[in-house]
C-alpha cells in the first residue's frame, strides 16, 4: 500500500492537511482522493487520524511537510519589481505540489501547458537562487517569471476548487 504522509497546507484562511503518497518506481507522486475523485482535505489532525484508522492507512509523521500557499499567493498576485521575499524552494515546492494535485483530482481547472520556457524556469528555480538580486544569468527572465506566475496562479485556482469540492472550504 506504500507510505502516506500528512502534508500541511498553510493558507490565508487557515491550515489544511492532505495526504501525500510518493510514487513507487517511475510512478508519479499523488495526493489521496475519495471514491469520486475529490481531494481528501482535513481541517484537524484528529479527523485525519480517524480517517486513516478507518481506511487502514498508516501515516508517516516524521518530517511532516508544510507548504505556505499564502506566501506563494503574495508572490503571484504582486508582480512588481519587489513582491517581497520568497525563497525559490517554496516556488519549486508549490510547482511540484500543483502538478501532483492536477494528476490526482478528477475535476477542476487545468494547469497551463508547459513548454521550453517552463522547462528553463524550472531548472533555474531548482537551482535555488534565481530570485536573488545577484543571480545574474541564473535569474528568471521576464518571460520565465510570467510563465511561473501563470502556472502557480492556475495551481492556486485548482487548489481552491479542490478544497471547495471537498467540503473543507
Amino acid at each position: 500500500m506504500g507510505d502516506h504522509y500528512p502534508y500541511r497546507i498553510a493558507t490565508r484562511s487557515g491550515d489544511l492537511t492532505v495526504i501525500w503518497r510518493p510514487g513507487e518506481g517511475d510512478a508519479p507522486d499523488e495526493l489521496l482522493v475519495d471514491d469520486l475523485g475529490g481531494l481528501l482535505v482535513f481541517r484537524d489532525i484528529e479527523t485525519l487520524r480517524d480517517h486513516c484508522d478507518r481506511n487502514g492507512r498508516q501515516l508517516v509523521w516524521e518530517g511532516e511537510g508544510t507548504l505556505d500557499l499564502a506566501a506563494v499567493r503574495r508572490w503571484v498576485e504582486h508582480p512588481g519589481p519587489d513582491p517581497g521575499p520568497v525563497p525559490a524552494g517554496l516556488l519549486l515546492e508549490a510547482w511540484n505540489f500543483f502538478e501532483d494535485l492536477a494528476r490526482s483530482v478528477q475535476a477542476g481547472p487545468p494547469l497551463p501547458t508547459q513548454g521550453p520556457v517552463n522547462d528553463s524556469a524550472y531548472e533555474k528555480v531548482f537551482g535555488g537562487d534565481t530570485l536573488e538580486p545577484a543571480a545574474d544569468e541564473e535569474a528568471l527572465t521576464d518571460e520565465e517569471t510570467a510563465a511561473v506566475r501563470e502556472l502557480l496562479r492556475a495551481g492556486l485556482d485548482l487548489w481552491e476548487d479542490a478544497v471547495r469540492r471537498s467540503g473543507a472550504g
